[in-house]
């Protein structure tokens, strides 16, 4: 399998990269450069907004299957749509548990698929998407615009993998690792007064399952998630459990909820994934070493 990714230079993206090449599968990675690709890949230096810039970058080349790691928006999705069109048969678009937010509520279950489907959702490639701050503060609408675009103007094949949030690896975001230091500490941690479940992915199982939707030939959305969604009130006491100490838990109106703290449910369904074979993890098989992992790293 001769597969392109877009982007992949730091957290699970280094270890899908890795996961594709040790499969043997001819991996090239199109970013900026700011990483090095890991021994055996290939590395095409090109912005992936700059169209002109990535078209020469690919030069001739096509590909089985384009991964796109850092695809935020339907303009980047348009871009993307018009590169690789003849270039590519399969396209998987990593996306995120953020395009199902303004869904979620309290007490609800498991989010499915079905319910933002990118076949019926709108797209404006005229709002500001190459403003930074704009794209920063509409994540889950960029995502889901982006599907969307994909889903009904791409050349080819499309799936777009809904990822929990994912923990464990060298996650850059800091989310853990603030739980685990303040939990250590003995400092209190803002939490909402019903805090709902949500749905986590350790990054090993993430970056496999990348590359085996990448390697099969379904289309549209899938959930990617371990099984067992938590509230952060769990996910305290697993922390807690795992370092030896007792967390303290604040709530009130002045109080700004902790980063895994949600007032929706924002556990996911995995049931099309388990339906066309892929069988997830439970959280608890990792978390605790990943608690251990992350206290370390600090």
């Amino acid at each position: 399998m001769d597969v392109c990714v877009i982007g992949g230079s730091r957290h699970f993206g280094r270890r899908l990269i890795g996961e594709l090449r040790d499969a043997g599968a001819a991996v090239t990675v199109v970013n900026r450069g700011s990483t090095p690709a890991p021994h055996g890949v290939t590395r095409l230096l090109a912005d992936r907004d700059d169209e002109v810039a990535l078209r020469t970058a690919l030069g001739a080349r096509r590909f089985d299957v384009v991964i796109d790691q850092v695809c935020y928006s339907p303009l980047q999705a348009a871009v993307a749509a018009r590169v690789f069109a003849g270039r590519t048969r399969r396209y998987v678009l990593t996306s995120t548990v953020e395009v199902y937010a303004e869904l979620a509520r309290p007490g609800g279950p498991a989010v499915p698929e079905e319910a933002v489907d990118p076949a019926g959702h709108p797209f404006d490639l005229e709002l500001p998407w190459a403003d930074e701050r704009f794209l920063a503060d509409h994540y889950g609408e960029g995502k889901r615009q982006a599907e969307a675009f994909l889903a009904r103007e791409a050349p080819f094949d499309v799936t777009a993998v809904r990822t929990a949030h994912v923990l464990g690896g060298a996650d850059f975001t800091g989310r853990l690792a603030h739980y685990v230091e303040r939990i250590e500490r003995g400092l209190p941690v803002a939490v909402h007064p019903a805090p709902q479940p949500a749905s986590f992915v350790h990054e090993p199982e993430i970056a496999r399952f990348l590359a085996w939707a990448a390697a099969a030939d379904f289309t549209g959305p899938v959930n990617a998630a371990s099984h067992g969604a938590l509230t952060v009130r769990e996910l305290c006491e697993a922390i807690g459990g795992a370092l030896g100490k007792e967390p303290r838990l604040t709530e009130g109106p002045d109080a700004v909820p902790s980063p895994f703290s949600f007032d929706r449910c924002y556990a996911m369904d995995t049931g099309r994934a388990s339906g066309l074979g892929f069988g997830f993890s439970a959280v608890g098989d990792w978390l605790p070493q990943v608690i251990k992992e992350t206290r370390g790293q600090r």
